[in-house]
């Protein structure tokens, strides 16, 4: 069944159209995977890259995780694929499969919807450790939206070299 993508408010206040974009965001990640085997997915795109679309889809589990979880929620967690705290492991996706990724990546999307829903508004204040610095719910929904905006752009690349598919 086809990824449906919801459409960002026209006319919304600040909280919702952040919401409302991130959501679009996601879908968007999820559309550009539909319809590819495990095999696709892991495909990657040209040396000496790694970069595959399901390593994308790890590599967001991790970015939700650390800025939702991690950071606003407080939580005292590993990464998803790295003890040690390296972004860069779940890129590797060469023995990962669809379900494990998918998986992993919709349950910190809950998380992360959870937490912001549950934060009494856009200016909570969290520390980021990686960055040294105190920040907003607002800078974390924005830094979010745009990993995921830069991160489509290089899925659409990927499903485009798998099988031509490109656009939306």
């Amino acid at each position: 069944m086809p990824t449906e993508r919801p459409v960002p408010p026209l006319l919304a206040g600040e909280r919702e159209t952040l919401r409302g974009f991130l959501d679009f965001h996601r879908a968007t990640l999820a559309m550009k995977c539909d319809g590819l085997s495990d095999e696709e997915l892991r495909r990657q795109s040209m040396p000496p890259s790694s970069l595959s679309l399901l390593g994308l889809v790890r590599h967001m589990a991790e970015v939700e995780r650390t800025w939702f979880r991690i950071v606003v929620g407080g939580e005292d967690l590993p990464l998803v694929w790295s003890d040690e705290r390296d972004y860069q492991v779940a890129y590797d996706a060469t023995t990962a499969t669809r379900a494990e990724a998918f998986d992993a990546w919709q349950h910190e999307v809950e998380h992360a919807r959870r937490i912001e829903r549950e934060a009494e508004s856009l200016d909570v204040v969290a520390h980021s450790e990686r960055w040294g610095k105190d920040v907003t719910l607002r800078l974390i929904m924005t830094h979010v939206l745009l990993e995921y905006g830069r991160h489509n752009g290089h899925a659409d690349f990927l499903r485009e070299g798998i099988d031509g598919t490109v656009g939306a």
